[in-house]
């Protein structure tokens, strides 16, 4: 090239004036082929500095920079910091009035921070002396290029690393210089590659590897942001000094994860993926440090802050909608390792079993002291209330809520409440004993007890995800028992007072109205002496005695100490037990019962005592059986042994009818009623 060059020049003696329209074009083809050398038509203006010889024993280099000083007049001032190109001042011919560009000097590129333009000049000069200077040029000429070239790469090597450094500072990062520096980090990547793949002797700074110093630049910047970390001391007022390294690291962590995306993201290609290399950076930083921590013996405390961390806090970092989006979170997994996280989650779970068994312990002996001392629970809204289920089931709610965040995983959690059965055991004790011991103020303690057992049972199915199956299963099954052992202490003396009624159903005196209605006023009176517990307990309390007093009916009738021999007895009967179960819905209805599906029985026995046909009566029978699948063919044939006027060969036709009619029918969506009957 330098030999095509000589050619362009006119000799010694002839003057600039006289310049040939074939040197004018020869001078702008070389422009253009140098222009082609690099993407920023960049090149130092004092004349191919690439091959001068200050020490003046290179002439070709040296010829070349006279000629160039003769042609444009001699130096031309160096151009601003800031400024790419401007137009010459002055003409050497009266043709030359077009302005020409003025190319900034490498240092000018440097100090403007165009980093990628200077990178480029620094290739190209690589290329041109290490890819066209043969072995027969100066050795020393060659070194004195080669070592300022080498100069000029350290230099702009220093600040791309200088603007590296400030990537993760608000008020210092330049997001145009670090994306010129990221430029010209790439473009150094691929002169790496060119020259692999070169025949000729490379320079001795190939490969470069800046990517390589790139991010170990950033690697050290992410620990020195991590180890310089400050928190004011009003975020974690009387906290230790280990949770106050954590919390103010965990901080650190956030803010920078966010600058970068919001930031820092912007200054880098795609492929070099850099909000996930931040991320893996302070993962692993964070990492060694709690793995420093988490090898020392820590109390209850600090343990609890360092795996809200691991299993919490830190996962919610990443997860937030503006991380989430560029950080691979699987990717970078659990900050310790499970042979670290076990030790520390039993230790804390330990301790939550052990505060969840002594405070339910504390919460019933507290209960039993009360009720020892004669006291009578409080009141609220007329209702006598206990506040043992909402304690216990608020610690429990808060135990194992917390431990899920804790913990990071729910079985675990869940196994706190695997004492739970047998803490409700204790509870259910503590009823029998009071149920046993019958003292002044039993029958209030137990109506406060149904309000328990209903809150433990809402709360068991509401938030069945805190408990195992098996627990949950098992603790339904106390509560059942325990509700319905305190509905039979109270209903039974009940029952006791209503005997003397019971025993007229079904006789002949019980087809006289007055008879049924003196039965309707006990029960009035005793349902008021039932109220106390709460509303929705008391309901059920008064739904359980309309049911027992709707068995307790039909088996004194299915006894059989009325004969209906006749159409006329059989329609009066018919008639009674058709007003007894409106008479007996009515009353139950107004004191609260929900069960109205109780007067479907009566109504539909009412109606086999009145019909006449055998196929009718097969049919109410089977239209009975398949309300009520617990029908037996024993209730059946009490029942129409009744009606005397049938055979016993009709009374066994109805109860194949049945058989055939229960082998079809399903138990789903029914009410179980006959079990409650005993007939012989």
């Amino acid at each position: 090239m330098c030999l095509k060059l000589r050619c362009c020049f006119p000799c010694r003696s002839c003057s600039a004036k006289v310049l040939t329209a074939p040197f004018s074009s020869c001078w702008s083809r070389f422009l253009a082929r140098i222009a082609m050398r690099t993407q920023s038509a960049t090149i130092e203006t004092d004349g191919l500095n690439l091959t001068f010889d200050p020490s003046g024993k290179s002439g070709r280099g040296r010829g070349l920079r006279k000629k160039f000083q003769k042609l444009f007049g001699g130096n031309r001032a160096p151009a601003g910091p800031n400024t790419i190109s401007t137009t010459t001042d002055r003409h050497d011919s009266p043709r030359d009035e077009e302005p020409h560009n003025v190319i900034l000097k490498f240092e000018q590129l440097l100090e403007a921070q165009h980093f990628c333009e200077a990178s480029q000049r620094l290739t190209e000069r690589e290329d041109f002396l290490f890819g066209e200077i043969t072995e027969a040029e100066s050795l020393k000429h060659q070194e004195e290029e080669v070592d300022r070239l080498a100069a000029d790469r350290r230099a702009l090597k220093d600040l791309i690393l200088q603007i590296l450094k400030q990537s993760l500072s608000k008020k210092e990062v330049n997001t145009q210089a670090l994306t010129s520096a990221v430029k010209a980090i790439c473009q150094e990547e691929e002169q790496d590659r060119q020259w692999k793949q070169r025949d000729w002797t490379p320079p001795v700074w190939r490969p470069s590897s800046w990517k390589k110093l790139h991010d170990s630049t950033l690697c050290s910047l992410v620990e020195e942001q991590m180890n310089n970390t400050y928190v004011s001391t009003a975020d974690l007022e009387e906290q230790s000094s280990l949770r106050r390294d954590i919390y103010s690291m965990g901080k650190q962590l956030k803010e920078d994860l966010l600058l970068v995306v919001e930031v820092v993201k912007s200054c880098y290609p795609p492929v070099m993926n850099i909000c996930n290399s931040y991320a893996k950076w302070y993962h692993q930083f964070f990492s060694v440090k709690l793995r420093n921590i988490a090898e020392y013996g820590l109390d209850d405390e600090d343990c609890t802050f360092l795996l809200l961390w691991v299993n919490n806090y830190y996962p919610e970092i990443l997860q937030m909608p503006m991380l989430a989006s560029e950080i691979d979170n699987e990717a970078l997994g659990k900050l310790l390792p499970e042979e670290l996280l076990e030790p520390l989650e039993e230790q804390y779970l330990s301790k939550q079993q052990s505060e969840l068994t002594t405070y339910i312990s504390r919460v019933l002996e507290e209960a039993k002291q009360k009720w020892d001392k004669g006291q009578e629970p409080s009141r609220e809204d007329d209702c006598y209330v206990s506040p043992v289920a909402y304690d216990i089931i608020q610690l429990i709610n808060g135990i194992v809520t917390s431990a899920v965040k804790v913990v990071g995983d729910l079985r675990k959690a869940q196994n706190l409440t695997c004492e739970l059965k047998n803490l409700l055991q204790r509870f259910r004790t503590f009823q029998d004993d009071i149920m046993k011991r019958s003292k002044p103020n039993s029958k209030i303690f137990i109506k406060a007890n149904l309000g328990c057992v209903e809150q433990f049972r809402d709360f068991l199915v509401r938030k069945s995800n805190l408990f195992p199956d098996d627990v949950r299963g098992d603790c339904l099954s106390v509560l059942t028992d325990m509700k319905q052992s305190a509905h039979t202490y109270l209903i039974s003396p009940v029952h006791e007072v209503l005997k003397p009624q019971y025993r007229k159903l079904g006789t002949s005196d019980w087809l006289n109205k007055s008879t049924f209605e003196n039965l309707l006023v006990k029960i009035k009176d005793e349902i008021q002496d039932l109220q106390g517990s709460a509303e929705s307990c008391h309901q059920e309390l008064v739904g359980q005695l309309h049911q027992e007093v709707t068995a307790e009916y039909v088996r004194r009738l299915l006894k059989g100490e009325v004969k209906l021999k006749n159409k006329a007895q059989q329609e009066k009967a018919y008639t009674t037990v058709k007003h007894n179960a409106e008479s007996l819905n009515n009353l139950f209805m107004k004191m609260g019962s929900k069960e109205d599906w109780l007067k479907e029985i009566l109504s539909k026995i009412a109606e086999v005592l009145k019909l006449q046909d055998l196929p009718a009566i097969q049919m109410q029978v089977a239209s009975l059986g398949t309300a009520f699948p617990d029908l037996s063919e024993k209730h059946v044939s009490a029942l129409l042994k009744l009606k005397t006027n049938l055979t016993k060969a009709d009374r066994k036709n109805v109860k194949v009818i049945l058989s055939d009619t229960l082998k079809e029918t399903s138990d789903d969506n029914t009410h179980p009623f006959f079990f409650r009957v005993q007939v012989k």
